[in-house]
């Protein structure tokens, strides 16, 4: 694969991945947070895609599902104590 500063693409993808994730987890505000580690999780399964790895896939898949219900499907819903 190719190479930038002597890093494979490949390693690159990863780094930008981790950075992002890392960068989350500075944020304070949730719908922030959940948006930037979203970014970082959909790097990584791009990662884990181009390593051929099925747990870094399934993992960060799964974490990006979780991010989106909470950023877009359960805003939807009303508290109780707002009903």
């Amino acid at each position: 694969m190719t190479e930038f500063l002597g890093v494979s693409i490949t390693e690159w993808i990863g780094y930008l991945a981790s950075l992002f994730v890392l960068l989350s987890f500075l944020m304070r505000n949730i719908v922030t947070l959940r948006s930037v580690n979203t970014i970082g999780c959909s790097f990584f399964v791009v990662y884990g895609v181009l390593l051929n790895s099925w747990p870094i896939i399934i993992t960060n898949l799964a974490i990006a599902g979780v991010n989106f219900y909470y950023l877009f499907i359960n805003k939807r819903k009303k508290p109780a104590a707002e009903a």
